[in-house]
């Protein structure tokens, strides 16, 4: 595979290892988003337990409001994410 397609299937196995722990196998729950963030992002975003920092990113992230992130937002997520790094480091 090529490293594009290397990462996309990194991104497809990190939503589905914490997707389905507290119900729905296709979202993440609050809890399970919290946990991505913390052993996935801990890195980038600070192992934070700040209970009012997860709910906005988990507000935000839920576009459709159903109370969950499902793939596509949490992708949203990653892409944005992936712009800032890449901003800070063109800086450098």
């Amino acid at each position: 595979m090529s490293q594009i397609q290397q990462g996309m299937a990194m991104l497809i196995a990190a939503f589905h290892k914490y997707s389905g722990k507290e119900g729905d196998k296709t979202t993440l729950s609050k809890g399970e988003l919290k946990e991505l963030l913390t052993n996935e992002l801990g890195d980038l975003l600070g192992k934070s337990n700040d209970k009012t920092a997860v709910d906005k990113i988990f507000k935000d992230l839920d576009a459709n409001a159903d109370g969950t992130v499902d793939f596509q937002e949490y992708i949203t997520l990653v892409a944005c994410i992936t712009m800032l790094c890449n901003d800070f480091f063109q800086k450098q």
